[in-house]
């Protein structure tokens, strides 16, 4: 009974644990015009001009004679688009502009709407910041 108690005590303390904690979060890649109070995003929907920002790489992506094109910046095109006032939608799931259509719909009652999603707390951590400059078609 001891020996057998022993055995059990050594195999405890050696027994090594293996869990692993895997958490995604990309905070300081986000621009600063993207809504506050996500620790993660993949991707913003800008309903207005019906393009996408893909943050790890912070790239625009934005239809172009039916193609989907990645750049740095949005084309002259969207010039007068303001990138702090317009609406973006949180997207968290792998190339939604594939599924374009749907998300056109979805949120097609967001276009016109001004104002960051996900600012209306009143912690100082989730603040919003009024002078960015213009904000027109860059990433950062």
């Amino acid at each position: 009974m001891i020996l057998m108690l022993a055995v059990v005590v050594v195999s405890a303390t050696t027994f090594k644990s293996t869990a692993q904690i895997s958490v995604n979060i990309n905070l300081g890649s986000q621009p600063a015009w993207g809504p506050a109070g996500y620790d993660y995003v993949e991707y913003y929907y800008l309903p207005d001009i019906g393009a996408y920002y893909y943050v790890p790489t912070r790239q625009f992506i934005y239809l172009n004679n039916g193609n989907w094109i990645y750049a740095n910046s949005l084309p002259s095109r969207y010039r007068s688009y303001n990138l702090y006032s317009g609406y973006k939608v949180v997207i968290n799931e792998p190339k939604p502009y594939l599924r374009h259509s749907t998300y056109q719909v979805k949120y097609a009652k967001y276009k016109g709407v001004k104002g960051n999603q996900g600012n209306n707390n009143s912690n100082n951590k989730y603040k919003t910041y009024k002078s960015h400059g213009n904000g027109k078609g860059h990433g950062n």
